[in-house]
């Protein structure tokens, strides 16, 4: 039953945190100390940057329904800023819950992340425009073929 779950994940929560933890694998939520973070693991700098929306029960209150109101997905949610280690999968940093009306690029621009020396960073559009000091931004650009290909006709 539901309340059954809901007991259980309280109850195995604290000890999954614990032993990612002790494992080195929870992620970094402090964009300040991501970095130092990062070296201690010793993998190369190449990160994939996205924001993730979790879906939330409906607010009641019409503020906050504007608020958490994601027109992207089309549905009230909260949104996430995660970086994950390209080779591993490893998520590196998970940023603070906000609203899902928030944009990426804004959550990123409020949560400035301070990445390693040398990093590559594999963007998507949702961060046009986020170039952070001394990191290398690969974002991929709209198709020309399929732009300037002529509209078909039927005969």
């Amino acid at each position: 039953s539901q309340p059954r779950v809901n007991e259980w994940v309280q109850r195995l929560m604290p000890i999954l945190k614990l032993a990612l933890d002790e494992l080195g694998l929870l992620p970094e939520r402090d964009q300040e100390h991501f970095a130092q973070s990062e070296q201690r693991h010793g993998a190369s700098p190449v990160f994939i940057i996205d924001g993730t929306e979790r879906r939330r029960q409906r607010p009641k209150n019409a503020e906050k329904q504007a608020a958490h109101y994601s027109g992207k997905k089309k549905t009230h949610c909260d949104k996430h800023v995660v970086v994950v280690q390209a080779k591993s999968k490893r998520v590196g940093f998970l940023s603070q819950t906000y609203a899902g009306k928030i944009h990426d690029k804004k959550i990123v621009d409020t949560e400035p992340i301070v990445y390693p020396p040398g990093t590559t960073l594999y963007q998507d559009t949702g961060f046009q425009g986020y170039t952070p000091a001394g990191v290398q931004s690969c974002q991929p650009k709209k198709s020309l073929a399929r732009a300037s290909s002529p509209p078909s006709t039927f005969p």
